[in-house]
């Protein structure tokens, strides 16, 4: 049953949500409080560098190892904004975390798929992860909990996901806008079916309503059988999802338009790895491509399950080299970082596609991107921030409901508008590499996923030539 308005959860709420937000310095006053200069190097660059754990596995193997049926040692974790709200909001749900940063270490004591505190109130901030994921799991729990975000997270999709879990019993209390958060959720458990339980569900805006679903499957003890009625039924986020249940031991079966998981599934393991994050990865090798320099980003390889993998295949169409060795992926860009025009669907890499943007103006012919409508709906409007951003440095661009055409041209100096969005920020930072006088409004929104990557930058940047490889490339 749907409502509004009605706080079914704890008083205090909303009062405890403005003082997380001002705690956590999410103010709107000071989201956008500083600029950040790009260096443009003298030459080609010659980088060698580390990226931190990805943030979507980390709160992946967070959830997991939560409703595991024992205590799970997580390697490579991602501590940032978005990591340390899902790791706070366990901590709140009454799950034993042991955080040990300096080794980028999380110990997790499962509980088997029950949540100790029965009621409480949780803060997801900007991340859509924890967002999707922790409401997904107190839709199917035993207990009452307010789900609070921050103003961003508040405007991004949530409808799909709330139809669902009221379709399984859930009682979820809209506190502000009708399918958004915040909002006041009382669980469906204890789940009592014959068989699976059925649902139908939309990926078409986001795919972490699924992988929502998916990763909170055995909390519905009989199983779970979902099927995709939207155009769009798998994803390279999906397959994230799908691979890390089964190294936890829960294995989904998919015929191309359902999703099944058997009941009575159990999640066991005592230590899992993260990867290194790909999207991270990716602004370094666009740094190779757009310089015609060459860069290793280390432990990066190619059998690297994330998405993003495939923007590597983008750069070669566009006369970059790429060549794995035992360090790590190496990109050379092409001589003199001329880039090749080309038109790619980037729908199951989209966070790629402000990266693309950033360093289309200096190709040879137009780039177009298509297949990226859902980019609207996230941190930003990425459609209109790539088009808004390039028309600011005198770059031409057309913008279509679900595609961008970028043309060949000579960026001015100007000031980036981030719209608080940190792959805005980082894809940005690359044309400045290539331009003079590029500033980035609000860098500090890069904490959201990659705290480090502006002070990472302007090490690199100080020092171009730090990586002495010998790959077969043009510099």
């Amino acid at each position: 049953m749907r409502r509004h308005g009605e706080n079914v959860c704890a008083e205090g709420g909303m009062r405890n949500a403005e003082k997380r937000k001002e705690k956590d310095g999410e103010t709107e006053e000071n989201a956008m409080s500083e600029e950040y200069a790009v260096k443009r190097p003298d030459g080609p660059v010659r980088w060698s560098v580390e990226v931190p754990g990805s943030n979507s596995m980390t709160n992946r193997a967070l959830l997991l190892a939560a409703l595991s049926d024992g205590s799970v040692r997580l390697d490579g974790v991602l501590f940032s904004e978005d990591t340390g709200h899902f790791l706070r909001a366990l901590q709140d749900l009454g799950f034993p975390v042991e955080v040990r940063e300096d080794r980028k270490q999380v110990v997790v004591r499962g509980c088997a798929g029950v949540i100790p505190e029965k009621t409480g109130e949780i803060y997801v901030g900007s991340a859509g992860t924890a967002a999707r994921f922790l409401t997904a799991m107190l839709g199917f729990s035993d207990g009452m909990y307010t789900v609070q975000a921050s103003e961003q997270m508040k405007r991004r999709p949530m409808g799909p996901l709330f139809e669902l879990l009221e379709a399984a019993g859930a009682a979820v209390t809209y506190m502000e806008k009708e399918m958004c958060l915040p909002v006041c959720i009382r669980g469906s458990a204890p789940v009592k079916e014959a068989g699976p339980l059925e649902l139908k569900l939309d990926i078409s805006q986001s795919t972490q309503f699924l992988s929502a679903l998916l990763l909170i499957s055995p909390l519905a003890g009989s199983g779970l059988r979902i099927h995709i009625t939207s155009d769009k039924a798998d994803g390279s986020y999906i397959r994230i999802t799908r691979k890390m249940m089964e190294d936890f031991g829960v294995f989904v079966s998919f015929d191309g338009r359902n999703y099944e998981i058997s009941g009575r599934a159990v999640y066991h393991r005592t230590q899992y790895t993260v990867e290194p994050d790909m999207s991270a990865a990716c602004y370094f090798y666009a740094a190779a491509a757009v310089t015609g320099g060459r860069v290793l980003v280390r432990h990066v390889h190619m059998d690297n399950t994330q998405g993003d993998l495939k923007f590597l295949g983008v750069l070669e169409q566009m006369g970059c080299t790429v060549e794995e060795t035992g360090e790590g992926i190496v990109v050379c860009g092409p001589h003199g970082g001329t880039l090749r025009g080309l038109c790619v669907n980037m729908n199951d890499f989209s966070d790629q596609a402000l990266t693309l943007a950033a360093i289309a103006p200096f190709a040879d012919g137009p780039v177009r991107i298509e297949g990226i409508g859902h980019i609207r709906r996230q941190e930003s409007d990425r459609i209109h921030a790539i088009a808004a951003e390039l028309h600011r440095i005198g770059i031409r661009c057309d913008e279509e409901p679900e595609a961008v055409t970028i043309y060949p041209g000579a960026p001015h100096g100007g000031v980036i508008e981030t719209y608080d969005d940190h792959r805005v920020a980082m894809a940005f930072s690359l044309t400045g590499l290539r331009a003079d006088g590029i500033r980035i409004a609000g860098p500090e929104c890069c904490a959201k996923t990659f705290k480090d990557y502006f002070t990472i930058l302007d090490r690199l940047c100080g020092e171009q030539n730090l990586y002495p490889g010998k790959e077969k490339c043009n510099v």
